[in-house]
């Protein structure tokens, strides 16, 4: 079906995982008619104060949608679409006070980041990079790993993505405890999740620590030196939610001090890193450079609900998820 605007609308896209995937999510803007610019993010605020004067719609990634920005791109700015669903990089308050409609994608990429998060855990375990590089340069040299079967995972943050590492968790024998504001019983009785009644408890119960909290003012540096003296020695942490959970010092010299195992990590508190980054040369790490969601299958999710959801913004319907209550206006 085609979508016939009565101007060309100019929409700003810059998440590479859109841009580099192929699938149907691409015939979607082609037959919208709109005029692409696209970018590579996650853009500075400076470089989206550059483009955005003139366009009518964003389809963003982690992009810093500052106030500024905002004031900047309107009054042609028409709707933001979020490809995924963490919003801290956007001024939530200020767009939904200039009444822009703001969409996300919830619900599209838990099983992929919950399989990735296994994956940094096995890889931690098992010291698969290690042994593998190894190989690659001819060594034969045998290292001894760990079992993760009968260890505590502590699952901080209970949503999809938490429930889907506890689903799989028990899968590998674990026990597995928890942590959320919004506990679901029903789900934990299912599933023989302990509820802690902190998060300090959580953090000291789990031979494995895995994060999937939203970035917050309270969850910002939650991994810090206070917080690890409270966990087990030799700890293994698991961060597939937002870098600045922890804090990059302390955490670098407790890896490099043995005092923490491991950290797999698919987030920093600076994407793409500088080379001298602390936790890219501390002991015991694996880091991914945040591609937990990118798979065909979630990428395609994702893409198509954001490139769904601006289209039905501009047309003025419901679109699939909104992140606030501004109602929508048709411009087609």
């Amino acid at each position: 079906m085609l979508y016939n605007y009565s101007i060309s609308m100019k929409v700003l896209l810059t998440t590479t995982s859109f841009q580099d995937t192929p699938g149907p999510h691409h015939d979607k803007l082609k037959e919208a008619g709109f005029e692409l610019v696209c970018e590579r993010g996650p853009l500075t605020e400076a470089r989206m104060l550059e483009l955005v004067g003139d366009i009518d719609a964003f389809i963003c990634g982690d992009d810093e949608i500052t106030k500024a920005v905002v004031d900047q791109a309107l009054p042609n700015l028409k709707v933001i679409s979020k490809y995924g669903i963490g919003l801290d990089k956007i001024d939530v308050d200020y767009v939904t006070e200039k009444k822009i409609p703001l969409t996300f994608c919830p619900g599209v990429n838990h099983t992929t980041v919950a399989e990735h998060t296994f994956a940094l855990l096995l890889a931690l375990s098992r010291q698969l990079i290690t042994e593998a590089n190894h190989c690659a340069a001819g060594e034969w040299v045998r290292l001894t790993g760990n079992e993760i079967m009968g260890k505590t995972i502590s699952v901080i943050g209970m949503g999809r993505i938490g429930k889907e590492v506890a689903i799989r968790a028990n899968a590998f024998g674990m026990n597995v405890v928890g942590f959320d504001l919004y506990w679901d019983e029903e789900f934990a009785k299912q599933q023989n999740v302990k509820r802690c009644e902190s998060i300090e408890e959580a953090l000291s119960a789990g031979d494995v620590v895995s994060l999937h909290v939203n970035l917050t003012d309270e969850t910002r540096d939650l991994i810090n030196k206070e917080s690890i003296i409270r966990m087990k020695d030799g700890v293994i942490i698991l961060n597939c939610a937002r870098g600045e959970i922890v804090n990059t010092d302390d955490l670098a010299h407790a890896l490099n001090q043995g005092r923490v195992g491991g950290y797999g990590a698919d987030v920093l508190d600076v994407e793409p890193p500088p080379s001298d980054h602390p936790l890219l040369h501390a002991k015991n790490t694996v880091i991914t450079p945040h591609i937990g969601s990118r798979t065909y299958e979630s990428v395609q999710r994702q893409a198509g609900m954001a490139a769904d959801n601006l289209i039905l913004a501009l047309k003025g319907e419901k679109p699939r998820a909104q992140a606030n209550d501004v109602p929508v206006t048709k411009y087609c």
